[in-house]
Order: C-alpha cells, then structure tokens, then sequence
C-alpha cells in the first residue's frame, strides 16, 4: 500500500463497489477516438515551436512578468480530488504535485531561486476566466482539452486521461448506459461530460432524461436519496466522490465509458513563451522518474498506469 505521509489517502484508495471492477471495455467508437486522438497529438507536436528566448531581456507575456514579479498564479479546484482539492488546510493533488515541478522548472529556465506561488481558488464556471483576465497564470485542476475551450485559453501537454463514467446505487439492475433507458441521469451544466452523456444516448438511441446539476456533491445527493438513477462525470472523481460517500459500498461505478476526456494545464491563450515553458517542464518530468512516482503517490491502489496514459506520457516526453 502507498505511504501518504502526513496527508490522507487519496479518496481514490477508498473505493465502493465498481461494478465489473470498473474496468473500461473499448468499443469500436473507443478505438477510432484512440487513434484520432494519437494522430491529432503528433500533427500538434510536430508545428514549429520557437526556443525560449535565451536573453531574459527578450521575454514576453505572462513569463516577463513572472520574472519581474517573482512570483507566478495557480489556479486550483478545492473539490476535484484527486487532483486538486484542499485537505489540513493544505492544497494539495495529483496536479498540483504536477504544478509544483513545473514551477520549479521554470524558476530554473528563468535562472530565479524561489517563485512564490500565489493560489487562486477556482470553480468549474470560474477556472478559465482567471487565466483570460490574468488572475492566475496556470490552471492546475482536472480541466478536459476541447477544441471550444481553446478559443478562450490554450492547453499545456496531456497530464492526465480520463473518460466520462456514470454511478448508480448498485441495488440498481444496471451494468451500463444502455441499461438507463427511462431514467434520470445527472450531470453538471456546460460540461464535456454534459455533451459526452447527450452525444452516447444520440448515438446509441437511449431514451433517457439527462437533469442538470451544479456540483458532483449535489449529483452525489441526489443519486443517494432517489431523485435521480445515476450521475455522469469523470471516472476518476467518481470513484473518488464513491470514496467520500455516506455508504460507499451502496454505490458503484459503471463500466462504461461514455467518451475521452484528456486533462492538460490551463495556460494563457497565443502565449507560445509560457506554453513552452510549461511543456519544456512536463517532458522533463515524463522523461524521468518523476511522473511515476507522482502517479503512484494519487494512484497507486489502482496499479500502474494504462497503455493510454503511457502514451500520452510518451507523447510529452519531447527532446531538447
């Protein structure tokens, strides 16, 4: 078992039921977004990138002014465990362990000692916006890359990929999505999962009524006390929120995965200076030991990591 040292188990340790263990069975669909997903990553590694400016005098954007300030924004979510939440009033988190390297890296690239971090609590309406308007200059949380998205704030390497799942409380005759025909299904408002759960029943003729929520804690609620059958959002903190629930072992997570969803740092949209740096400090970490021993700290009770997260991990892991 991982040692958390002074922190809690992530909830991700503390499972309930998974239903068929939760495991993700590929479909046809899977495999083609799999590929298309592999191929769009290698066309967007493969665009010139300009070096980082070796004289500071050179620099632009949000790195000028990190450098002048000595100090640098991030944006986390205090309720995306576990990849960014707050726990003994400390932040804490797959991601931000993520972010606290890369900081680190660009102190380095910047030849400064000590960056100070200032920490902007974010929300799932709020997280973009404070990087546009430079409140924050990176968004460390558990945030989808999506073509939309990208008209408002650019997206570092993959960290992370996850997939939209659902719960349901596991007395209920259902080992996937085909089997919620009729039912309510919550998910959060303005969401890729919202999209990903409307786009599944479309494609596969379900007959459902999808009721939108603000929060996972409220989807959480209102799965425990009946008012609706199940909850989509991202497997991850679905098991995570099963973890944290009245009674874990009275929920379980489907097996299906209703769609892709890879996590990336938010950055400021066009500023090639800070998305290098960025991206230079996430290769290292790939390309060292680093990120095993990150993911094995957040996710080691799930063992090791997956073909798709290896790849993506591959993919970031850019030479010099």
């Amino acid at each position: 078992m991982t040692v958390y040292h002074d922190h809690p188990p992530p909830p991700a340790v503390a499972l309930g039921k998974l239903r068929q263990n939760a495991r993700f069975t590929p479909t046809r669909e899977t495999y083609k977004t799999m590929k298309l997903l592999a191929i769009g990553f290698v066309a967007l590694l493969s665009l010139p990138i300009p070096s980082l400016a070796q004289n500071a005098d050179a620099l632009d954007g949000r790195l000028k002014t990190i450098r002048d300030s000595q100090a640098i924004g991030i944006a986390y979510r205090t309720d995306a465990p576990p990849f960014s939440f707050e726990a003994n009033k400390e932040i804490i988190g797959y991601s931000i362990d993520l972010c606290r390297r890369v900081v680190n890296a660009i102190e380095r690239q910047l030849g400064i000692s000590e960056l100070k971090i200032r920490w902007v609590p974010v929300n799932g309406q709020t997280r973009f916006e404070a990087i546009a308007k430079g409140q924050a200059d990176m968004e460390c949380g558990a945030s989808t890359v999506t073509l939309g998205r990208m008209k408002t704030v650019d997206f570092s390497s993959f960290t992370f990929i996850d997939g939209t799942g659902l719960i349901v409380k596991a007395s209920l005759a259902a080992n996937a999505l085909s089997d919620l025909g009729g039912k309510k299904i919550g998910v959060i408002s303005a969401t890729s999962n919202e999209q990903a759960l409307n786009d599944a029943l479309k494609n596969r003729v379900i007959n459902a009524t999808v009721v939108p929520v603000k929060s996972r804690e409220e989807g959480l609620e209102q799965v425990e006390s009946g008012a609706i059958d199940a909850f989509a959002s991202d497997r991850v903190l679905l098991i995570a929120l099963v973890g944290k629930s009245k009674d874990p072992k009275g929920l379980a997570v489907l097996a299906d995965a209703l769609s892709f969803e890879p996590y990336a740092i938010g950055l400021p949209r066009g500023d090639w200076q800070m998305r290098l740096a960025v991206n230079s400090a996430l290769a290292q970490i790939y390309r060292g030991g680093a990120i095993r021993e990150i993911f094995g700290r957040w996710f080691g009770s799930l063992g090791r990591p997956g073909p798709v997260m290896e790849t993506a991990f591959l993919f970031g892991a850019l030479p010099e």
